[in-house]
């Protein structure tokens, strides 16, 4: 008998036969002789309706009392839940993340988790009950609300797992699993049978949209094998483990991600002097702005130019922190370009293999893609282009390593 923590996100559980759907495949786990913990999030579109009637009564609602409201979502889903089970003669509690005692620090609407306490959970599977909590939730020292912000849910439910030590977290989502790129731009695109914690960490972090950061770095960091699967088809979905529990020979390329959501931001002829790059780059920092890529490069006269990249939502606030500060840095001008597109190539094999660079750029030299920025790290490379040319640019690196489904191809 294994442990699963199987968690359910908005889309499927949508409706009430969605829910019924759910119960269906929780009780078909419980046949096969396995305990079950059910992790679920508010059915899909309700956060954002509790949203719009908190701006409708306040417009700066506080955090404290927005926790409270958006709480309510999970509370609906994991109640609708075990009632579908019990309906169908299978045993079920559901549970609130306060319940439970999902622990969390003070931050509302984007607390992080300290400890959970276990006890609860273990004692009603013993009695032989399928435990159904509700993700994105907890509760801080002082027994108020808490709610752990983006994708939450997933971090419950990884949370969870490695509280529980649970033989693996199921993901289930409305796609089949991790593929090789989107193959809503790429058509043969692949589904992946396993993923390194290592690997899907930078995917996610470079636009790839199945999982959240943090829920990717809680599976790494207490080692929880992560499952990803469709909710609604019967496929074995896409294993996110350690390196070693993998193909032994990795294959190189395992993925590419890529991003149409950022802007360039030059700041040209500055005084090449030590600190110039913390006068540019700190305030915006200071203005919590997430800066990616940053290039520095010194030109003949002296001067230097720095380029970096922010969010494309961010940008405009960029250029009139960088326009305030441009007569203090003494920058010859400032530039914005919001047509750009990050593409990143993703994979441990990559440590072991020369040429991946050469290979990518030769790649988009063939098909007269210009790369403006390049930047690196051990499993990853990752350029900025014209973003007209980016599915061009996936579907060309796409092929030119091989990473497609021959059943497609």
């Amino acid at each position: 008998m294994a442990l699963y923590v199987q968690k359910f996100g908005g889309t499927s559980v949508g409706s009430t036969e969605r829910i019924e759907a759910v119960a269906d495949r929780v009780i078909a786990t419980r046949k096969q002789g396995h305990d079950v913990v059910v992790v679920v999030s508010a059915m899909s579109g309700e956060t954002n309706r509790l949203l719009e009637l908190a701006n409708a009564i306040h417009d700066k609602p506080t955090p404290r009392e927005v926790d409270v409201l958006l709480s309510t979502g999970e509370q609906v889903t994991i109640a609708l839940l075990s009632m579908a089970l019990e309906k169908r003669g299978c045993k079920a509690r559901s549970f609130t993340g306060g319940q439970v005692r999902i622990l969390t620090d003070e931050s509302h609407m984007r607390a992080r988790i300290k400890e959970i306490d276990d006890k609860k959970i273990r004692s009603e599977l013993a009695e032989g009950k399928v435990v159904v909590v509700a993700g994105f939730q907890g509760i801080d020292d002082n027994g108020n609300i808490t709610t752990l912000g983006r994708g939450g849910s997933d971090t419950s439910a990884v949370a969870l797992a490695a509280a529980l030590k649970a033989d693996e977290c199921q993901i289930y989502t409305d796609v089949k699993g991790v593929y090789t790129t989107d193959p809503r731009v790429v058509e043969d695109a692949r589904l992946l049978r396993t993923i390194t914690f290592e690997e899907m960490l930078e995917l996610a972090s470079l636009g790839a949209k199945i999982l959240q950061i943090r829920s990717v770095e809680f599976a790494g960091k207490y080692k929880v094998p992560l499952r990803v699967l469709s909710s609604f088809e019967d496929d074995p979905g896409t294993l996110i483990s350690l390196e070693d529990e993998n193909e032994m020979e990795a294959p190189i390329i395992s993925g590419i991600a890529f991003t149409r959501d950022e802007a360039k931001v030059t700041v040209s002829g500055v005084p090449d002097v030590p600190g110039i790059a913390y006068q540019v780059i700190g305030p915006v920092s200071e203005a919590g702005i997430e800066v990616d890529v940053i290039v520095q490069n010194v030109s003949a006269d002296g001067t230097t130019d720095i380029t970096f990249t922010v969010k494309r939502a961010d940008s405009e606030q960029t250029r009139d922190i960088i326009g305030r500060i441009g007569e203090n840095v003494k920058a010859r001008e400032v530039t914005l370009d919001k047509k750009i597109a990050k593409i990143s190539l993703v994979g441990v094999g990559m440590r072991s293999h020369a040429g991946i660079a050469s290979k990518m750029f030769k790649t988009l030299a063939d098909e007269s893609i210009n790369i403006q920025i390049i930047t690196t790290s051990e499993i990853k490379i990752s350029v900025v282009i014209d973003e007209k040319y980016l599915e061009l640019a996936v579907r060309a690196l796409h092929s030119a390593f091989e990473l497609g489904d021959e059943e497609k191809s």
